[in-house]
C-alpha cells in the first residue's frame, strides 16, 4: 500500500505520518501555502520532517484561498483568539471553543487540500491521502470528523479511477494520546510546529499552543519543540 500525507508540519500530521509508515508506504509529503500566518514556519518544518523520514517534499501554492478568507488565520487585520487551561478544560463552556473555530475557519480548507492530495496519489498509483484528524479538533471543527471522511471516501471512489481513501491514524485519539504514541514512535517533534503564528518560537497563547501544552504537560514530558528552541 502506499500514500501521500498532507502534512503541515503540525503535532497532528507529524504524529500520523509516524503512525502510518508502520503501516504503509509514505512516498509525498504535501504541504500547502494558502497565506496562513504560520506558513513559513510550516513549510519549513515539514521539509525537515520529510529528510528526516526519507520522503519527497512539495509546496502547493493556493493564493486564491487567502483571497477568500477572512478569518484570523489568514487575515492578520483580526486578531487569533487568544486561550488558556480553562477555556479549554473538558467542562469549560463549549461555546468558547466553537467561537475559536470561527475565528481560524478556512473555507473548505481539509476539502480543497485533499481533493488536490488526491490527485497526485492517484497520478502515482497510490490508494491513500494520509491526514491528522484526530477526536479532540472533531468536536468543533466538522471537517476532522469521521463522519467527513465517510463523505469524502464516497466522492473520491467517484472522482478518482483507483479510489483513493483518506486514512486519518489519529481520529480516535485526543492529544495527550497522540503525542504518547508519537514518542513511542520516536516521530520527530522537535521539528514539529503547531501555532497559528510563524514567529520565531510558539505564541504560547493560541488554542493549538494551548492543547499541544496541555498534552506533553498531562504526560509529564518536555515538548522537544521547545528544548531545541532554548525556551523551555
Amino acid at each position: 500500500m502506499g500514500a501521500i500525507v498532507l502534512l503541515s508540519s503540525g503535532l497532528d500530521s507529524v504524529a500520523a505520518l509516524s503512525i502510518a509508515r508502520e503501516q504503509m508506504d509514505v512516498e509525498m509529503a504535501l504541504v500547502f501555502d494558502y497565506g496562513q500566518r504560520s506558513a513559513k514556519r510550516e513549510i519549513e518544518y515539514s521539509k525537515k520532517v520529510s529528510e528526516h523520514f526519507g520522503i519527497e517534499h512539495q509546496v502547493i501554492g493556493l493564493d486564491w484561498l487567502a483571497s477568500v478568507t477572512k478569518t484570523s488565520l489568514v487575515n492578520t487585520g483580526e486578531d487569533v483568539p487568544v486561550m488558556s487551561m480553562e477555556k479549554i478544560a473538558d467542562d469549560a463552556d463549549p461555546s468558547i471553543a466553537v467561537e475559536s473555530a470561527k475565528n481560524v475557519w478556512v473555507p473548505n480548507r481539509n476539502g480543497v487540500l485533499i481533493n488536490i492530495a488526491a490527485s497526485f496519489a492517484e497520478s502515482m498509483g497510490l490508494e491513500y491521502v494520509i491526514v491528522g484528524f484526530n477526536k479532540e479538533e472533531g468536536a468543533t471543527f466538522p471537517d476532522n470528523t469521521p463522519e467527513f471522511i465517510t463523505a469524502i471516501d464516497d466522492s473520491l471512489s467517484y472522482s478518482t479511477m483507483n479510489g483513493v481513501k483518506v486514512l486519518s491514524p489519529l481520529i480516535d485519539m485526543g492529544k495527550k494520546e497522540i503525542v504518547s504514541r508519537a514518542i513511542e514512535l520516536d516521530a520527530p517533534l522537535e521539528f514539529s510546529w503547531s501555532c497559528y503564528h510563524g514567529a520565531d518560537v510558539p505564541c504560547g497563547s493560541c488554542e493549538s499552543c494551548m492543547r499541544r501544552k496541555r498534552a506533553f504537560t498531562e504526560i509529564g514530558v518536555a515538548d522537544p519543540l521547545l528544548l531545541r528552541l532554548g525556551v523551555q
